[in-house]
């Protein structure tokens, strides 16, 4: 059997980040919040692992930053509506 090579490894991480951002697409198109991002949390750890298997820094963080996206939504959202709302 072929041994995958680090390149493959790190197009599979980019890949797992392109679906994480189309699984949060529907809420942000359609302005309703429709549950298929909770594949975030599935979808987007794989991917950290396949960075981690290619050896690739942007697959890890971005992928990682994807993971947790929700959190880091859920933070501004609430400062900017804490900010601009009377």
């Amino acid at each position: 059997m072929e041994k995958i090579s680090n390149r493959r490894w790190g197009t599979l991480s980019i890949i797992c980040l392109i679906l994480g951002a189309v699984l949060w697409l529907p809420n942000f198109l359609f302005q309703y919040g429709y549950s298929i991002w909770l594949l975030t949390f599935l979808v987007n750890p794989i991917g950290v692992l396949f960075g981690v298997l290619g050896k690739s820094k942007v697959g890890i963080i971005s992928n990682t930053l994807m993971t947790f996206s929700f959190f880091i939504f859920m933070f501004f959202g609430y400062f900017f509506g804490a900010i601009f709302s009377r």
